[in-house]
């Protein structure tokens, strides 16, 4: 099945693409063979980010021909644990060591300025084609389906005016914040069907990279551990810090297409409510750092992370189209 058609049959695992994927995966089909070793490897390798994205999604939805409820399986949980260390390592090693008392309030708009990543909107506003949207949609389908969820699971794990701050974001985020909202994840799946995609959660893990799936699991590493709050933190501030410029490029770019409103509005949603957001998430991490100044680090560590996952995004997605990266 091409990434541009709709499924027409049930959805099934995705193939394993290594030893790391394949132990995953054939446990959550119900074999119960010992596990292999982690090794070290890039932090964004196919095998190591499909294994980490099979551990991670039981706590968001059951993945298919999966044997039971697995989202507290003690073997996958054990195993979930070295894939982390491994990626958390990699990922140490590509930001580099990070400030533990910088003010956050100036260090996280300072990084964007100096962020020179390939920008893969403006390619696509100004000369992405409509397969190459479709691509693009499908390579951002692993967390877009879920969007908010991962942040979300950081509200229970921060106390007083950011806990409060949080929540506030994340009502935008589902459309709870005023009548007749939609859902960002819902209007991310009406753009999937009006453009041609399946957007039953999960159908394309075959054709999504390591770099498209570590756009989920580093929010699902994040949410999911107490200890990184912080950097749940900064990777939301970058994320919406770094939104409404390249939403409004990718409108842009389904006009020039002549898609549908519909096939648009999820941008052109995210142009609106992330101008609001942006601000609400930088002063978001403001607020922890100086209520929680221990956090400092972990709070630029996560955004320093987010800024790392995007460039590889672009980079990997750009080259697949035989683009040059430094062109972009």
């Amino acid at each position: 099945m091409s990434i541009n058609e709709r499924a027409v049959t049930a959805l099934s695992l995705p193939s394993p693409r290594g030893p790391l994927s394949r132990w995953v995966i054939d446990t959550v089909r119900g074999s119960r063979a010992p596990a292999p070793t982690v090794p070290f490897s890039d932090p964004f390798d196919d095998d190591l980010q499909l294994a980490l994205y099979c551990c991670y999604e039981g706590h968001f939805a059951p993945l298919p021909e999966a044997a039971g409820d697995l989202e507290w399986d003690i073997d996958l949980l054990r195993f979930r644990r070295a894939l982390e260390w491994v990626f958390e390592l990699g990922l140490r090693d590509i930001v580099g060591p990070v400030p533990t008392t910088a003010d956050v309030c100036v260090t996280i708009p300072a990084m964007l300025l100096a962020d020179d990543g390939p920008s893969l909107s403006r390619y696509m506003e100004a000369r992405g084609t409509l397969e190459q949207m479709r691509d693009f949609v499908v390579h951002r389908a692993a967390y877009q389906l879920k969007e908010a969820d991962g942040h979300t699971f950081g509200i229970p794990r921060l106390d007083g005016p950011a806990k409060q701050m949080l929540a506030e974001i994340q009502a935008g985020e589902y459309g709870a914040d005023g009548p007749d909202r939609t859902m960002h994840a819902a209007l991310f799946a009406d753009t999937m069907r009006a453009i041609g995609l399946d957007d039953r959660r999960n159908a394309y893990l075959d054709v999504q990279p390591g770099t498209a799936l570590a756009i989920s699991n580093l929010i699902s590493m994040f949410g999911l551990h107490r200890r990184w709050r912080g950097a749940l933190v900064g990777h939301l501030a970058v994320f919406e810090m770094t939104s409404v410029v390249p939403m409004g490029r990718y409108a842009a770019a389904l006009e020039r297409l002549a898609a549908s409103d519909v096939a648009r509005r999820f941008y052109d949603v995210h142009v609106l409510a992330d101008a609001e957001h942006e601000v609400m998430a930088l002063d978001l991490a403001c607020r922890l750092a100086a209520d929680e100044p221990e956090l400092v680090g972990d709070v630029v560590f996560g955004a320093s992370c987010a800024i790392a996952a995007e460039q590889r995004f672009a980079t990997r997605l750009l080259r697949g189209w035989g683009v040059d990266p430094a062109e972009a």
